[in-house]
Formats: structure tokens, C-alpha cells, sequence
């Protein structure tokens, strides 16, 4: 019974990683939705794998371990790769010059960031009731979001789009450049977002939360699956915002 209670938020954390490393494998391969529902079931995991450790207060040196390394395949790795696959298409170009080298290679630094992220998180004992940065799991659905609508949605946006969306992907090279580099500075960031661990169950405490549930929900009622990578920068608007109220 002890080797369960011990052992069982390992197994989630394991679990985790081998749902990560079959999305990695059908990212590869092309096949996004199976990797979408391999994030999906990461996340999952990812929750209740600390939800599990410390209900039956069995938190250990070696499940923390466990937890970074599968969210460095799950979180670090598949970003990465998605980033590295969007850009694949732009060969050596940039800004019509020829570079010595594929500029797909940058979206790996997302995968760099993401290693140097966990590390510091590990290090850090004062991120208890906030994260300093942004966390990988988010940092993931923005980035695989995009990746996917833009697969999803292809090359071109519909003759009904607005002009900033024209611009994007007229631009899309640039963007996904852009995107890359900060999310991951966002990454390493100081700034403090918000996480959903209550310090208390008074309403002034939890005005963050609040507002993040609630704009969350809204933003994925009116746009369902294009809402899923507007969350995260919802998200990361909504943190900056309450700065001072996350201690």
C-alpha cells in the first residue's frame, strides 16, 4: 500500500511523459490532431500528478525530478519541434537574404528556453503561489495553437479576414520569428503570472483567478478552437495587469 501511495503521482508523471513523446513522434509524422490529444492528456496528467502528490502527501527529490524532465518532452521538446516545423516552409530567407543556414533551426530555442525555465523553476523557492515567467504548459498551447490553426486554416486567411490578420500572414515568417523570441524571453521572464493555487478563499485574494476564469471562458465561447492560443495571451495580459496582487 505504501509502494502505491509513494509511487502513483510518478506513475502520472511518467504517464506524462509518454503521452509528450507520442505527440512529439505524430509531429513529426503530420498527424496534429493525434499530437493535440497528446498535449490534452499531458496537461491533464501534468495537473494531477502534483494534485495526486499532494493529496496523499507523498511529494519526493525524485518525483520533482520526474515532473521536469517529462514536462521538458511534453512542454520543452514538442514547442519546439512545432515551432521548428512552421518555419520550415521559409528555407534560408530573411528579409531577402540569403543566411548560411534554415531558419526553422530558431524555433529549437523555444526548446533551449524551455530547459533553462524548468531549471530555475527548481531552483526557485518563492514561486508557491504565482509563476515568475511564463510556464511551459501555457507557453506550449500558445505556440502549438498557432502552429495547428495555421495548418488547420492554411497558408492564406479567408477574403473576410480583418487587415490585421492579412498582414500576419503576409508577413508570417516574420511573426513566427517574432513569436519564437518572445515567448521565449517570456519563458525566463520576471514577470509574475498568475497560477491557479489559492492562498486563501477570500474574494479580494482572488481577483486574478477571477477575472482569468471568466475572460477565458468568454474568449473560447465566441471563438472556440481560434480562442485556444488568445487565452494564453489573455493570460499573460491579465498577469501583467495584477502584478502587484500576486505575492
Amino acid at each position: 500500500m505504501n509502494f502505491i501511495k509513494n509511487n502513483l503521482a510518478n506513475a502520472f508523471t511518467l504517464a506524462n511523459l509518454f503521452s509528450g513523446s507520442i505527440g512529439v513522434i505524430h509531429l513529426i509524422t503530420g498527424n496534429y490532431k493525434i499530437t493535440a490529444i497528446c498535449i490534452i492528456l499531458s496537461l491533464i496528467l501534468d495537473f494531477f500528478d502534483g494534485f495526486i502528490a499532494r493529496a496523499m502527501k507523498s511529494n519526493s527529490t525524485l518525483g520533482a525530478q520526474l515532473d521536469s524532465l517529462a514536462d521538458m518532452v511534453s512542454f520543452g521538446l514538442l514547442p519546439g519541434i512545432a515551432m521548428y516545423k512552421a518555419l520550415e516552409p521559409f528555407g534560408n530567407q530573411l528579409f531577402g537574404i540569403e543566411l548560411p543556414f534554415e531558419i526553422k533551426y530558431f524555433g529549437l530555442f523555444i526548446t533551449v528556453f524551455s530547459c533553462l525555465r524548468l531549471a530555475i523553476f527548481n531552483l526557485d523557492e518563492e514561486q508557491t503561489y504565482y509563476f515568475k515567467g511564463l510556464n511551459t504548459p501555457s507557453n506550449t498551447i500558445l505556440i502549438f495553437g498557432i502552429f495547428y490553426l495555421l495548418n488547420v486554416y492554411g497558408s492564406k486567411p479567408m477574403e473576410s479576414s480583418s487587415k490585421f490578420l492579412l498582414f500576419i500572414f503576409e508577413y508570417i515568417d516574420l511573426f513566427l520569428l517574432a513569436l519564437t523570441f518572445i515567448s521565449s524571453w517570456l519563458l525566463i521572464s520576471p514577470i509574475k503570472m498568475i497560477a491557479m493555487k489559492f492562498k486563501s478563499m477570500k474574494l479580494e485574494d482572488n481577483y486574478p483567478k477571477i477575472t482569468l476564469l471568466i475572460g477565458s471562458i468568454l474568449i473560447l465561447a465566441i471563438f472556440r478552437i481560434v480562442g485556444i492560443p488568445l487565452v494564453i495571451i489573455y493570460y499573460i495580459l491579465i498577469s501583467i495587469i495584477f502584478q502587484k496582487q500576486l505575492k
